[in-house]
């Protein structure tokens, strides 16, 4: 039988990882937050409130492209499950933000053996941006992450995420490297919970 080859283009997403001290200088308090909204520690009954939180922070964002599991709600809910069950990870750096109630800004974060704390996932919801959520949760996790003992957080971001390396410059982040990430058209296909295949 002649072999039939599915031709597809790969895209290549540039990432900066970025790293900041937390020992060299004091952090910056944590910011109250704005009329209506609340925080949020973590516990375990709020996995599945931080996947919807997140599915709706990188709704139509190049993130969701990069990371497909960010585009729909069981990937969030798997990236969760993830986080969760990793060795290192920090409650004291997981926070949702609420507004009336409802999650729209969520961070994890997880540390390992070089004594660094990863910031994982940082997004607010696009209806509740610039009102210093983003900046917030950062320092949240921040704390979170010295109040443990690690020494320095990091983090990947998308280069076309403008607005974040910002933030992230601002409160003190550097580049570290230049990462490459690939992206298949293919694999960015959500498969169902129910489909029994996988690409």
């Amino acid at each position: 039988m002649p072999r039939t080859d599915i031709q597809h283009e790969l895209s290549y997403f540039k990432r900066f990882r970025m790293e900041r001290d937390l020992l060299a200088s004091a952090l910056p308090a944590v910011p109250s937050l704005p009329d209506g909204y609340a925080w949020v520690a973590w516990d375990d009954s709020l996995l599945e409130t931080h996947a919807r939180a997140k599915v709706r922070c990188f709704e139509g964002e190049v993130d969701a492209l990069v990371f497909p599991n960010l585009s729909y709600f069981e990937g969030c809910v798997r990236l969760m499950r993830q986080i969760r069950g990793r060795n290192g990870f920090r409650p004291q750096a997981t926070w949702l933000i609420t507004y009336h109630g409802e999650g729209v800004a969520t961070v994890q974060g997880v540390g390992d053996r070089t004594m660094s704390g990863a910031i994982q996932n940082l997004g607010v919801v696009a209806e509740h941006r610039g009102r210093g959520l983003g900046a917030a949760l950062l320092i949240q996790a921040l704390h979170g992450f010295r109040s443990t003992g690690l020494q320095r957080a990091v983090l990947e971001v998308t280069s076309q995420n403008d607005a974040a390396i910002r933030l992230y410059r601002k409160f003190g982040f550097r580049s570290l490297k230049t990462l490459y990430k690939v992206m298949d058209p293919v694999q960015a296909i959500p498969v169902p919970v129910e489909a029994d295949w996988v690409l």
